[in-house]
């Protein structure tokens, strides 16, 4: 029997070595070929659940919007008209306050979708978060506990306070889902504090100060495997009737928007803690206050008002007669032409909505501004992908509102415009 010399086993045991290490080589490319494409794939379906969304948000946001405006500025009048302490003002005031919420909640979708418009300003959590915890004490079942440290001389974050006012009510609400069964804990906490670079070491976040939102429950928690899906579009681990998939989701989007960023921390069994940071503002900024409960601007020009939903017309009109204007209704674009036409000088502002048959709003708008070019034109719609504010102004119309509209935003859109065009 033929042996091997020490010098011939070492080549072949060097061969068979290098044989199994191209081997291991080979399977690991092709595993990592196979998870590459996976995570193409999985890219791709992330993808198409945003185009769809996307195309859902563009589709009802519209119509939706027409059939919200009466429902909340016919109860906004209401609120006006009826005695503080009466039962019918309490009813007024909780369909105001349930088609706010519908209007946020497209808002939300359009903010998912990348189709709406925010405005960033400078704010203070802890004013947001006031409201945000007076309306969760009404809607969250009272075997719940909810505790509170807010750090009152919190300072200023530049962003849309409506956006913050959803990221809180949204993680509340979620908590309140996991407690729910066992009578259990909500904590709330917002304060101060500076991130250091080993802070937050798998984070994009930057050095520096931020204001930290944290919300945490004592349910069932989640394993590693749920919190790496958790802000996924349409994930969800609730029962049906509870929840769309979209809360986190909307929540992780706002919150990339306004350059913070959040950090999930839950354990099965004992609980879940949810981490919003966003950055503090340097500069001494000056917060901007609801004008709603302010005296409202009034007027008596005279208007022009066209909008083919019959409804939306009419509660414009009465919300525009009560601050003093002069309105004239039409609900057909063509007619409203004509009746520019006919006596230019007799209107002062025209306000048109976007979508109608026959003529849209930014048509009719060029039409009315190639027969008096300093008319103040404003456009109100629910939502258009025709037409955005800038797309607007190059046209030449001023003003520019999103629906449901609120009777303080119209009174100071309307008095803005016209105090322009009056001093230009």
């Amino acid at each position: 029997m033929t042996t091997l010399s020490g010098e011939r086993k070492a080549i072949f045991l060097k061969m068979t070595i290098d044989k199994e290490r191209n081997d291991l080589f080979r399977s690991l490319i092709a595993t990592i070929d196979i998870t590459d494409r996976k995570q193409m794939e999985e890219r791709l379906r992330q993808s198409q659940k945003m185009e769809s969304i996307g195309s859902l948000a563009g589709g009802i946001a519209h119509d939706f919007n027409n059939l919200l405006f009466p429902i909340i500025g016919m109860s906004e009048m209401l609120l006006d008209d009826l005695p503080q302490n009466s039962l019918e003002y309490e009813n007024a005031q909780e369909i105001f306050n349930a088609g706010k919420r519908a209007g946020d909640l497209v808002k939300q979708i359009l903010a998912f979708s990348r189709q709406a418009e925010h405005k960033m300003t400078p704010v203070r959590i802890q004013n947001i978060l006031k409201e945000v915890l007076k309306l969760s004490h009404s809607t969250i079942p009272s075997n719940i506990k909810i505790l509170q440290n807010i750090q009152q001389n919190c300072g200023l974050v530049m962003a849309d306070s409506s956006q913050i006012h959803q990221i809180a009510m949204n993680l509340i609400t979620n908590a309140s889902h996991a407690v729910e069964d066992k009578n259990g804990v909500i904590d709330i906490e917002l304060k101060e504090l500076t991130l250091k670079k080993y802070d937050l070491p798998d984070s994009e976040l930057q050095p520096g100060p931020y204001i930290r939102l944290s919300v945490s429950d004592n349910g069932g928690g989640m394993n590693q495997s749920i919190q790496k899906k958790i802000f996924d579009p349409y994930f969800t681990t609730k029962e049906k009737g509870k929840g769309t998939g979209l809360g986190l989701a909307v929540v992780y989007g706002i919150i990339q928007k306004h350059k913070g960023g959040i950090k999930v921390y839950s354990e099965e069994g004992k609980g879940s803690t949810f981490n919003v940071y966003l950055p503090l503002m340097k500069t001494n900024a000056t917060p901007v206050l609801d004008n709603r409960s302010s005296k409202l601007p009034t007027g008596t020009e005279k208007i022009l008002l066209v909008d083919d939903e019959i409804s939306v017309a009419k509660l414009e009109g009465q919300m525009l007669s009560r601050l003093g204007y002069q309105v004239t209704k039409l609900s057909n674009s063509v007619d409203a032409l004509n009746k520019f036409k006919t006596n230019p000088e007799h209107f002062d502002l025209v306000i048109s909505d976007m979508t109608m048959p026959n003529m849209t709003g930014d048509q009719l708008a060029k039409e009315i501004l190639s027969i008096e070019p300093d008319i103040p034109i404003i456009i109100c719609t629910g939502f258009s992908e025709r037409i955005n504010k800038e797309q607007v102004e190059i046209i030449g119309v001023k003003g520019f509102i999103m629906k449901p509209v609120l009777k303080s935003d119209m009174a100071q859109m309307v008095r803005r415009v016209l105090d322009e065009a009056k001093n230009s």
